[in-house]
C-alpha cells in the first residue's frame, strides 16, 4: 500500500533499527518505546490487522508472525525475565497504524490489567 508507513519500513523508504527480518515478517525497534525493549514484528506483505488475516492464508501468517516475535525475544535476552507480545486492532485499542504490528515488549516488570 503506496501510503502505508509500515509498507515503506518494509520496503526501505523509511528508516528504522532493523533486529531481524525473513521473507514474511520484519522486526524494528519502535521509535516511541513504551519498554526498555521494544520492537515492532510486521508482516512483509499489507495487512490492515488481526481482523483481516483471515482463511488459511491468514492464520499461517498470524502463526508466524507470533512464532517470529517470540524468536525476537529471545535473541533480545527476554526469554530469562519475560516479555509481552500485543497487538492492537482499531482505534479503541489504540492501533495508530493500519498495518498489522506485534508489539514485544520487554526488560522491566509489566502490571495486569494493562492500560
Amino acid at each position: 500500500m503506496a501510503d502505508c508507513l509500515f509498507c515503506k519500513v518494509v520496503a526501505g523508504e523509511i528508516p528504522a533499527r532493523i533486529v531481524s527480518r525473513t521473507d514474511d515478517a520484519v522486526a524494528f525497534h519502535d521509535i516511541d518505546p513504551k519498554a526498555p525493549v521494544h520492537v515492532l514484528v510486521i508482516p512483509t506483505r499489507h495487512v490492515s490487522a488481526v481482523r483481516a488475516a483471515s482463511g488459511v492464508d491468514g492464520e499461517r501468517l498470524l502463526g508466524r508472525l507470533l512464532a517470529f516475535s517470540a524468536e525476537v525475544a529471545a535473541q533480545l535476552g527476554l526469554d530469562a525475565k519475560g516479555y509481552r507480545i500485543v497487538t492492537n486492532t482499531g482505534p479503541d485499542a489504540g492501533q495508530s497504524v493500519d498495518h498489522l504490528h506485534f508489539h514485544v515488549l520487554g526488560g522491566r516488570r509489566f502490571s495486569w490489567p494493562p492500560g
